[in-house]
């Protein structure tokens, strides 16, 4: 039986400042029986960013997804920012239910995505900021169209350390817990996992400030992240380890500073604090 076409476009649009709607990239010509073009998206910056102009502002690479109805993958696109139509997808794909999920993130790779239930970043890729969208649909006689509505599905904590780094230093490791590297494509939720997240950052030594950014998939129920911070020296000897229990929240951002270097010299230390609900605020803690 002659197959039929999925046409997928995840075209994303800037919700300006006077409420009205521009495009994020201007109209391309879609190769096949359809153009879908998104009409609105969950404005989830985090307040970092005060507008976000283009698809390739929001993120460097897009995974287009295409599971059977036991969630194992039947096709899939990945394409980066430097792509020729990046942000619009074709499939050709028999009559059937299918399952569609499109990915935007940042990360230095793709995700492990065979399976629905569990779209996986590692250490090797990295965490980045991740946008999602699920769809379900029926591919019969006529041609389906799927509008791919991305929300944000990461928390974020931001790690600032505001004393000046030593100058035996050369970078630092953060191993944390609590959160996931993975997510069911069906709530966008962490996957529950006793596997730690990795993220290592060179420092600048002598540097007055640093920033770090943690991103991670909270499971259900989850509230918190429990965090190992070490700093390195060039030979790689451990100079300095101190671990925190930071409250967290879905698709929020917890701000977490102080002086990591000339603080506490205890290993361990328990923040506890309000979050506010209001999704662009940004949550100042100090330790």
């Amino acid at each position: 039986m002659k197959s039929k076409t999925l046409t997928i476009v995840a075209l994303v649009l800037l919700m300006a400042m006077c409420s009205c709607e521009k495009p994020m990239i201007p109209d391309v010509g879609v190769e096949g029986n359809l153009e879908v073009r998104i009409a609105t998206i969950e404005q989830v910056d985090f307040p970092a960013f005060a507008t976000r102009a283009t698809l390739e502002d929001v993120c460097t690479r897009l995974n287009f997804l295409v599971y059977d109805s036991l969630g194992n993958r039947v096709a899939y696109d990945n394409q980066t920012s430097d792509q020729k139509g990046f942000g619009t997808a074709d499939f050709q794909l028999s009559p059937g239910k299918y399952q569609v999920v499109v990915v935007a993130q940042s990360s230095q790779g793709n995700p492990t995505s065979t399976k629905s239930n569990k779209i996986q970043f590692t250490k090797a890729t990295g965490f980045s900021d991740t946008f999602y969208s699920n769809n379900y649909v029926v591919v019969s006689d006529d041609a389906v169209t799927v509008d791919a509505k991305l929300s944000r599905n990461v928390s974020l904590c931001r790690v600032q350390f505001n004393d000046t780094i030593p100058q035996n230093i050369s970078k630092m490791r953060f191993e944390y817990s609590g959160g996931s590297g993975s997510f069911d494509a069906a709530t966008g939720l962490g996957v529950k996992t006793t596997t730690k997240q990795e993220m290592t950052f060179a420092v600048e030594a002598g540097s007055d400030s640093a920033v770090f950014d943690l991103y991670t998939f909270l499971p259900e129920d989850a509230e918190s992240i429990h965090l190992k911070a070490e700093a390195y020296a060039s030979d790689n000897k451990l100079v300095c380890s101190r671990e925190f229990d930071i409250p967290m929240k879905p698709r929020q951002i917890t701000k977490f500073s102080g002086s990591f270097f000339s603080g506490s010299s205890g290993s361990s230390i328990t923040i506890i604090i309000g979050i506010n609900t209001d999704w662009d605020g940004e949550q100042e803690v100090n330790f």
